[in-house]
């Protein structure tokens, strides 16, 4: 029998104590705004040192069709932070693998696949608003809106700015509730009015609102995130949530299916309805899936969740497609270049 050296089983043991402590690497597709990347990352890596998350981060729109488009050949281990309504779509595709995470019981059934196992579980709503710069406005003697229908006001020609709702997922929720508060045929009517004041459609949810903050537009439709934190930089907006009620999404979470990494998959997903997890979310956003932990942020308006509409998520997953197609038909001419 050959003896093995205490040199060379040194060298073994070595080898073995790294392997141990390799990072699992997990490619992540996210819509999640990009200024906070770090911070998820920085957070899950403090009680899981040993997952890498490698970020793919693009507009909703833009990671939902990504997805789809890679389905017989996906490139994502986890989606962490994409709209329930694109999550629904990938769900009919078979494309989500079901998992049912430690701790599911907590969250707010809303904020779940209605399945079990669930295919997808919910981390936050983000709820619509719009973002309105009063220098401007009082430069050129304009008045707030304070309901959806002001927006089609002739005082506001040319003013107003809003994301495109096939690469926006705030774009989407928009259209969809309006469908929802309106009707289909009212919906549709509104916004044909809405659009002869629009001055562009962006690729971005967010977008809208920076534009309002720096000047560059009197109203930006956008979410209240984003307003609350450019009003924190001092921008010289309101946050207004109008008066018909408000459309909104969840960030959601969930594994795709045939994932090579499937145990740190789990452990990611398991992580992402934790209560610290939600107390990350709450910086941001003041509604999350556990209901009781979420602390008032600053500069939301407080008439948030009584103006949230009652969101039907299978309708508007169900036809997403046939939306997107007439809102590109009619509306599209004003869309910014994409890239």
């Amino acid at each position: 029998m050959t003896k093995i050296k205490p040199f060379a089983m040194g060298l073994a043991a070595i080898a073995l104590g790294s392997a141990a402590l390799a990072e699992t690497e997990l490619t992540v597709y996210t819509a999640v705004e990009a200024e906070d990347l770090a911070r998820y990352a920085e957070t899950f890596n403090q009680d899981h040192p040993d997952i890498k998350i490698n970020w793919v981060r693009d507009s909703t729109g833009v990671v939902t069709a990504k997805l789809l488009a890679e389905k017989n050949n996906p490139q994502a281990d986890v989606i962490w932070g994409l709209a329930a309504t694109s999550l629904l779509v990938l769900k009919s595709e078979d494309m989500l693998e079901p998992y049912t995470p430690a701790g599911l019981d907590a969250l707010d059934p809303k904020f779940r696949d209605s399945d079990t196992p669930p295919s997808w579980v919910g981390m936050d709503a983000w709820v619509a608003a719009i973002c309105y710069n009063t220098v401007e406005g009082d430069k050129l003697g304009l008045t707030a809106p304070t309901s959806w229908q002001d927006l089609t006001k002739p005082e506001y020609k040319g003013h107003v700015v809003m994301p495109n709702p096939a690469s926006s997922g705030t774009g989407f929720l928009d259209v969809s509730s309006w469908l929802q508060l309106f009707g289909e045929e009212q919906g549709w009517a509104y916004m044909d009015a809405l659009h002869e004041n629009i001055g562009a459609y962006t690729h971005s949810g967010s977008k809208p609102c920076k534009m309002a903050a720096a000047g560059e537009t009197v109203i930006g439709v956008s979410f209240a995130f984003r307003g609350a934190k450019s009003k924190a930089e001092g921008a010289p907006i309101e946050i207004i949530i109008p008066e018909e009620g408000i459309g909104w999404d969840m960030e959601s979470t969930a594994i795709v299916a045939g994932t090579d990494n499937l145990e740190a998959a789990q452990t990611l997903v398991d992580w992402s309805i934790t209560p610290k997890a939600m107390e990350m979310y709450n910086v941001g956003y003041a509604v999350v899936a556990i209901p009781g932990i979420a602390k008032p942020v600053e500069h939301f308006p407080p008439n948030i969740p009584e103006k949230m509409i009652d969101n039907d998520f299978e309708w508007a997953a169900n036809n997403r497609d046939a939306i997107l197609a007439e809102w590109t038909k009619r509306y599209d001419t004003k869309s910014e270049p994409k890239g």
